[in-house]
């Protein structure tokens, strides 16, 4: 059976999402966009027959077994709540909606309409990480203790002004990169998370308005060559650009709940690189990389750090796919369809997951986790 899909979105994540779906075998009826002429370029270039920009004149014209949402988090609710009440499966990509509230409504619906959802929190998918996965659970670091995440990228202040600066559009780093390691550390460890805590700090402020930009991925390109140039436009960001998060995660591999530090600076350069740390009782599993798709080590009993190479069963798992993200998309992808199917399949991260991200997501911006230092007597 050739599942039908219908996707949202004309850029980078579009393209990305619907190469996903046609390598695991299902059809792509349709695309919509916001402007016409952007929606029937990408639609030629990827052969799909429909495109417009009526998502609901869409749905009845290409009854999509599934719909692909690869549009900004701001942008997601109306189509998903649509794609649901039409009786569709729903990928999603995140962050799942702008809010708690709606991404907790829309989890509700699509409980009680029966349709499957997959939440694109995908680096989970990354091979590291899938290594790392294997050796907690066969117990290669003995009890798992603390985990940390932690990442400096060295954004350009130059990025011109768009979803990504505003909260309302599901802008933030908390949004596009905390999404994605928690998703990593609880599909190592397990998926109840007990309790959180953080803050968060905006320390860009501005950003240069530009006309011009559509993909996301080329966005760079666009950038002004100076900043101090009196004649520029600025729009104001009202969301995170850095975060310390802490949280405490229930495994059934520890006895304890296991400390996880988040730490991520959007703006500030990295010395050493990147990585993701997974510390036991009797070792530890250090991975090169952000999300995790770098070197994996492997610290033992032996008293020393050791490069290890990828399993042949887990490399063999890994789409041959030029990408780190779309490689992930296509993991994802593939195990989502694989369930619609009814075959045998990887458990996935779906709405619930998408849902209790966002809500964590609030309650760590509110920051009402801070106790003042009295002045001593």
């Amino acid at each position: 059976m050739e599942l039908k899909v219908l996707i949202a979105g004309t850029g980078f994540a579009a393209e990305g999402h619907a190469q996903a779906f046609r390598a695991a075998g299902a059809e792509i009826t349709g695309i919509v966009g916001r402007t016409p002429h952007v929606v029937a370029e990408v639609a030629q270039k990827l052969s799909i027959p429909h495109a417009g920009t009526d998502w609901q004149h869409a749905l009845r014209e290409c009854l999509p077994d599934i719909v692909s949402i690869a549009t900004p988090g701001g942008a997601h609710y109306e189509p998903i709540k649509q794609a649901i009440a039409h009786g569709a499966h729903v990928f999603c990509d995140k962050p799942m909606t702008a809010t708690s509230d709606t991404a907790i409504e829309l989890h509700r619906l699509a409980q009680q309409a029966g349709v499957k959802t997959a939440y694109a929190a995908s680096f989970r998918y990354a091979p590291g990480v899938l290594h790392a996965k294997k050796l907690v659970a066969e117990g290669v670091i003995g009890e798992p203790t603390e985990v940390e995440c932690i990442s400096h990228f060295n954004l350009e202040r130059g990025i011109p002004f768009g979803w990504s600066h505003r909260r309302e559009d599901g802008g933030g780093r908390l949004n596009n990169n905390f999404t994605h390691t928690l998703s990593i550390v609880t599909s190592v460890l397990g998926d109840r998370i007990l309790s959180v805590m953080g803050e968060v700090r905006d320390d860009l402020g501005r950003a240069p308005i530009v006309s011009g930009v559509h993909n996301f991925a080329t966005r760079r390109d666009f950038m002004p060559t100076d900043l101090n140039d009196p004649s520029l436009e600025w729009g104001k960001s009202d969301v995170e650009w850095s975060y310390t998060v802490l949280a405490r995660i229930e495994s059934q591999k520890a006895s304890k709940p296991v400390s996880v530090l988040f730490k991520h600076g959007g703006l500030v350069p990295r010395f050493h690189e990147d990585h993701i740390v997974f510390y036991g009782r009797e070792g530890a599993i250090y991975i090169e990389g952000h999300y995790g798709s770098g070197q994996l080590h492997l610290f033992d009993r032996s008293g020393q750090w050791r490069a290890l190479p990828l399993p042949d069963d887990v490399a063999a798992r890994i789409p041959a796919i030029k990408g780190e993200t779309e490689q992930c998309w296509h993991y994802l992808a593939r195990e989502f369809i694989r369930d619609i199917l009814g075959e045998a399949h990887e458990a996935y991260p779906t709405f619930r997951e998408g849902a209790e991200y966002q809500q964590i997501i609030d309650m760590i911006r509110s920051e009402g986790n801070w106790t003042k230092v009295a002045e001593p007597a």
